[in-house]
């Protein structure tokens, strides 16, 4: 172990508590026991003996079939096509390998995985050539066979049938149980089976459904392992996030329709009541899941309803609690997303899904809302989502679910628990002005995973294009100086104060310290006309001698012009950089303290011009690598140049209030 691992490990366990560190050492213990019970690629494997008739126990009803709409259908079948020819996308990476998939292979760096060392001492946070495992577990999640199975639940073409067959038996054989590092962490068993569930439902119909699935002993020992190692090993304490939902909403979903052992009902029992509290432990009162990370936000909201959707029709349905929460996490989505249905960027994301059944390209968040009004019908005040493949699916697997009720009445703009208001021009005022401004916690848990540096943040967009953009993820592992940029306080719309960020980090998901904000005051009501919202956090107290950054953004929907005003409150006087990162669409043009922006629009050019404030010395940045700066990641694995307006000074009596106005 390298002194730099050494230490990240010191720091790890400091942020855990003594019953999580009693916890993991027993799992350690569990994990050197279990190693007798890995079986090594080539070897044979016993034969499971289920107790139960083999079937799939919650098929779709055909009399209760929705019919998804032509260009979704048309869409699904051009990435299904691209797929028979060899060609599909992982991670902003494109694959042309997808005949014969190398299921341990990562494209990027052209290293490979273990494919036979025990999957619980697999090393990959720290692999070698900037190796990405994220690549590897990816294509091991079978999103491009959901896809698949829905071509063929679509067409009855069986060639769609076959690719997803020949799929499953490679990758059944060569990730036997406990070998490599498809079996090193469990949030990628719970999404396989989830995979698994769905592949098997939508080829209810296909002649060779079975002979591939229940009367195949290969598939029945891999459904099996993939639960007994999700009913031993699960994310805890300070990990205890999306991980841990996902990994019990495949156990639930696979024991609900693969009830084929005598552990099934005892494993669903388990994993229902693990589902429901990490659901209650995972999200704000509001319906805001609480990493501060949007995109998981959507991850959870779509695990918690697939798997209550799998509770229910098994007839083991979940309380009406965890119904009216998961509602609740998608009337956050119908809340926030502005007017081309594109959501808050905070925090990480890596695309993550639960189960992929359109083509990758279509908009996700406005699929997620045609799911949600599907199951649970659209509040008055919703956007219009778009009836998918996915909802269709879903409508016509669960025809009916339980009435959620105490619904808002009016589309929330602020929600006081997780710190995120958005401010927006009235829908009669176009093209929608659409400010999400960040006054909350940091993260979640100890360790705040997924978190940036990102208090008192704004993102601004106009029409839905971003003008002041939030940078994005672009990665987890293998970069780890453009992992600390796109995380740091610099990389958002928000000032450094010291030249430091506001929160500690002690390594790529590990946050030593975290900068505590809090909104001071939101005043947003039907009759106000200027929004408005103020913040204020303490990440630089730390600071000799300590200092406050307070923030309030003031949005005048008639004249179409955004206010922000920033106050430092210090005794001293701190090196003081305020970014302002434009999306990638913006052009600009800069003279003196006056940034002149461009993008284009359907009928034309758009327009805005930022006055910034003349206290700062203000320079342009764009695509620089030395140090990292002007990037935007549009999605995980991708990034791209931007433009970035810096400004740099010093803390002074001239200083201490520091105004930007945003012209449309």
């Amino acid at each position: 172990m390298s002194p730099s691992q050494l230490r990240w490990y010191v720091r790890r366990l400091r942020a855990m508590s003594v019953t999580e560190v009693v916890g993991r050492m027993e799992d350690l213990g569990r994990q050197e026991l279990w190693r007798r019970r890995q079986i090594p690629p080539g070897v044979s494997a016993p034969t499971v003996s289920a107790r139960r008739a083999r079937t799939l126990a919650t098929p779709i009803d055909p009399s209760n079939l929705v019919t998804p709409p032509e260009a979704a259908s048309e869409a699904l079948m051009g990435t299904a096509r691209d797929l028979l020819a060899g060609h599909w996308e992982v991670l902003g990476v494109g694959r042309h390998d997808m005949a014969d998939p190398d299921w341990f292979l990562d494209p990027v760096s052209g290293r490979r995985f273990p494919d036979d060392r025990y999957g619980f001492r697999i090393d990959f946070r720290n692999a070698p050539d900037h190796a990405d495992v994220k690549q590897v577990w990816e294509l091991s999640r079978h999103h491009h066979l959901t896809v698949l199975a829905a071509a063929w639940w679509l067409t009855g073409e069986d060639e769609y049938a076959d690719m997803v067959a020949r799929h499953l038996r490679s990758w059944w054989k060569r990730n036997p149980f406990l070998s490599g590092v498809n079996w090193s962490s469990g949030i990628e068993l719970g999404i396989r089976l989830i995979s698994w569930v769905w592949v098997r439902r939508l080829l209810d119909g296909w002649s060779g459904s079975a002979g591939l699935f229940e009367d195949n002993d290969e598939a029945v020992r891999q459904v099996r392992w993939h639960q007994l190692y999700l009913a031993a090993f699960r994310s805890r304490g300070s990990s205890a996030n999306n991980h841990v939902v996902a990994e019990a909403a495949g156990q639930l979903s696979a024991s609900c329709a693969f009830p084929w052992f005598a552990d099934s009902d005892r494993w669903r029992r388990d994993a229902a009541r693990l589902l429901e509290g990490e659901l209650r432990r995972n999200t704000f009162a509001s319906g805001l899941n609480r990493e501060m990370a949007f995109d998981y936000h959507g991850l959870v909201s779509e695990l918690g309803l697939l798997a209550a959707l799998e509770a229910a029709a098994s007839g083991h349905p979940l309380g009406t609690e965890t119904w009216q929460r998961i509602c609740r996490m998608f009337d956050v989505v119908a809340a926030v997303v502005d007017e081309r249905s594109r959501p808050p960027r905070q925090g990480d994301s890596d695309d993550g899904r639960a189960l992929v059944l359109d083509a990758p390209e279509s908009n996700r968040w406005a699929s997620l809302l045609g799911s949600g009004a599907e199951i649970f019908g659209p509040a008055p005040w919703w956007p219009t989502g778009a009836l998918s493949v996915t909802s269709a699916a879903l409508r016509s697997f669960v025809p009916s679910t339980p009435v959620v009720r105490a619904r808002p009445a009016r589309r929330p703009s602020h929600f006081a628990d997780a710190g995120m208001t958005i401010l927006r021009t009235p829908p009669c005022v176009t093209p929608e002005i659409w400010c999400r401004c960040d006054g909350g916690p940091h993260g979640y848990l100890a360790i705040a995973a997924h978190a940036h540096a990102d208090a008192l943040s704004i993102e601004v967009r106009c029409g839905g294009v971003d003008i002041l953009a939030d940078p994005g993820t672009y990665c987890y592992h293998g970069d780890p100086e453009w992992r600390r940029y796109f995380r740091s306080t610099l990389a958002h719309n928000t000032l450094e104060v010291g030249g430091e960020d506001q929160s500690l980090s002690g390594g790529p998901f590990l946050w030593l310290r975290h900068a505590p904000a809090r909104t001071t005051e939101v005043v947003i009501s039907d009759d106000t006309q200027n929004p408005r919202w103020s913040a204020e956090h303490t990440g630089y107290l730390a600071l000799d001698p300590p200092a406050t950054h307070r923030r309030s953004v003031e949005l005048d929907p008639q004249r179409r012009r955004l206010e922000v005003v920033d106050r430092v409150e210090t005794t001293g006087s701190p090196a003081l950089r305020l970014a302002f990162h434009l999306g990638p669409a913006i052009d600009v043009e800069v003279e003196d303290h006056d940034a002149r922006l461009s993008w284009a629009v359907s009928d034309g050019i758009g327009s805005a011009t930022m006055h910034l404030p003349p206290g700062l010395e203000w320079t342009v940045h764009r695509a620089e690598l030395s140090p990292i700066l002007g990037w935007y990641s549009e999605r995980f694995g991708v990034k791209q140049p931007a433009t970035t307006l810096l400004g740099v000074g010093q803390c002074d009596l001239d200083n201490r209030e520091l105004r930007t106005v945003i012209q449309f």
